[in-house]
């Protein structure tokens, strides 16, 4: 700052400078001191009072006083002023003399304090590595990571382990990042978080998939933490549906009355049930509803279940409301129209539905191959459809086949 007050003092010197410059120029010029004089007061910093006419009187006496005239007026004896006092000089001795620059000693001084700095200064190679230069911010970017090192917030968001890298992917979360203030936005966000009941080591993953909840009110938030209260969901259940389905917060008191209400009219469950469903799979209250109403029609219409099975399927596996359709009738086919499972025997073992066909369709015919593929519970050497598809496949090959994990890896060759 000083410097910078140093640099304007001397511009203007130097004007002050230009100004006597062109004072001699007009005295030459017009050839009269007086009237040069009082052009030159309203250029320079005239004293006040008495000294004015003092002042005045010095100043002329600088100038080429032997080449002025004094003007018609002051020769009729109209004209008084100091200058009409002045002695008169002889035309021969009169020289011309340089106009006193006033502020030569402040402008020296000003110069002395400050060596000469020329841009092109040539510095050792030591004072250059030295240099630091700041990074200049991006204008825009593709990524986040240009930001992190002028960002505050940013750079604590990546210390709480948010993966910046899969934020930017996802409409407007790194601009609304970018306009987020740590301390007075996310910080609040982050201690109801912890209140709510999500684990300090969550917080990085939630946020990775979640960062709009960054921008929501605090108040909306709790109003809709205790609207799961009043429904008789435990603070553990809360945390364990925020914590795997980071959007349901987002949803207002009245888009979760309407998802709960949808999930025990559709499936005609009773409250509890509905609670458990949604506990076990808190996915189903933020997911779209279309696929789920598609799936209920394929289990009715396609693979023939009935209502009370449906219920039944979907309470022991809620996967089965969000499973591709697809993948869904394939599994179908095979357990039922190949293995001939019967549909009461698919709504007591739904888990198999949750299973690669893959592995089904390996077993089953190993099982074939050995002739122990017996699924009715009436038989002997009767095999659950459970542990079909659950179990290791050491433990597949030596309690449920008899037989060694070789035989059943050279099996799998000849397929």
């Amino acid at each position: 700052m000083a410097v910078w007050a140093r640099q304007v003092s001397r511009w203007r010197c130097l004007l002050n400078t230009a100004r006597a410059v062109e004072f001699t120029r007009r005295l030459r010029s017009r050839g009269c001191a007086a009237q040069a004089c009082r052009e030159f007061a309203p250029l320079a910093v005239l004293p006040a009072g008495k000294e004015a006419g003092l002042w005045r009187l010095q100043a002329c006496r600088h100038v080429s006083v032997g080449s002025c005239s004094p003007p018609d007026s002051a020769k009729d004896g109209s004209f008084s002023s100091p200058e009409n006092n002045l002695p008169s000089v002889p035309q021969e001795q009169a020289k011309p003399e340089t106009l006193p620059d006033l502020n030569v000693k402040i402008l020296d001084e000003d110069w002395d304090d400050i060596p000469p700095s020329p841009a092109l200064e040539v510095i050792s190679e030591e004072e250059a590595v030295q240099i630091i230069a700041e990074p200049l911010l991006p204008i825009q970017s593709s990524t986040l990571r240009d930001y992190v090192d002028h960002s505050e917030t940013l750079e604590k968001l990546v210390h709480l382990g948010v993966d910046l890298s899969q934020v930017e992917k996802r409409q407007k979360a790194g601009q609304l990042l970018l306009t987020l203030d740590f301390e007075k936005d996310v910080k609040k966000i982050l201690l109801f978080l912890k209140d709510v009941g999500v684990e300090d080591n969550q917080l990085g993953p939630f946020l990775t998939k979640n960062p709009y909840i960054l921008a929501e009110d605090l108040e909306a938030l709790e109003t809709r933490v205790a609207y799961l209260k009043s429904k008789k969901f435990g603070k553990s259940e809360i945390a364990q549906m925020v914590s795997r389905a980071p959007y349901l917060l987002l949803f207002s008191v009245e888009r979760l009355d309407n998802r709960l209400g949808f999930f025990k009219n559709e499936l005609g469950l009773s409250v509890k049930k509905t609670k458990d469903l949604v506990i076990r799979l808190p996915r189903l209250l933020t997911g779209k509803l279309e696929p789920v109403k598609e799936n209920l029609q394929v289990c009715q219409i396609e693979l023939g279940f009935q209502r009370n099975e449906i219920q039944q399927i979907v309470y022991k596996t809620p996967k089965i409301l969000t499973a591709s359709k697809k993948r869904l009738r394939q599994t179908f086919d095979y357990l039922h129209n190949i293995m001939g499972i019967p549909h009461h025997m698919l709504t007591r073992f739904p888990q198999v539905f949750n299973s690669k066909l893959l592995r089904i369709r390996e077993r089953h015919m190993f099982l074939a191959f050995l002739g122990r593929a017996q699924y009715d519970p009436a038989q002997p050497s009767y095999i659950a459809l459970d542990q079909l598809v659950s179990l290791p496949d050491e433990v597949f090959c030596t309690e449920i086949a008899k037989a060694s994990m070789q035989d059943f890896e050279n099996f799998l060759k000849t397929l």
